[in-house]
């Protein structure tokens, strides 16, 4: 995972090495796994009280721009409602990681689809 890590500025470095969301979900409220045009896979879970998202994880075996990209998206996501989830944009990621290098700009489409989807895997259920 870190092979490429140096090359990256200091505040995707921090991300990457300390993620706060990155694993599993036993039993979540909803999930969702994507396979990027890269490879990359990303799964989101959640975990939903009243519509809010109370918990949020993501796991990847995905480079380090694809981890910076999920764990932005998981911090977005956390403590929002399903419809104000549904409002984040791959934009806001990209946003918020200025030093995203311009070759991984499909990582935070991947992170919100995969997101939408867990969303979307909720709802059916309920």
């Amino acid at each position: 995972m870190e092979d490429n890590l140096n090359s990256y500025p200091k505040e995707l470095q921090v991300l990457v090495k300390h993620p706060q969301y990155f694993g599993r979900m036993n039993a979540p409220d909803g999930a969702a796994v994507l396979k990027g045009l890269c490879g990359d896979e990303m799964e989101f879970y959640l975990d939903i009280e009243d519509r809010i998202i109370q918990d949020v994880k993501f796991f990847t075996n995905g480079c380090e721009a694809t981890i910076a990209c999920g764990e932005i998206a998981a911090r977005l996501a956390k403590g929002r409602s399903i419809d104000s989830a549904l409002g984040i944009s791959p934009k806001q990621v990209k946003d918020i990681l200025k030093a995203l290098p311009a070759e991984h700009s499909h990582c935070p489409i991947l992170a919100i689809s995969t997101l939408y989807r867990a969303i979307a895997d909720y709802l059916l259920k309920v």
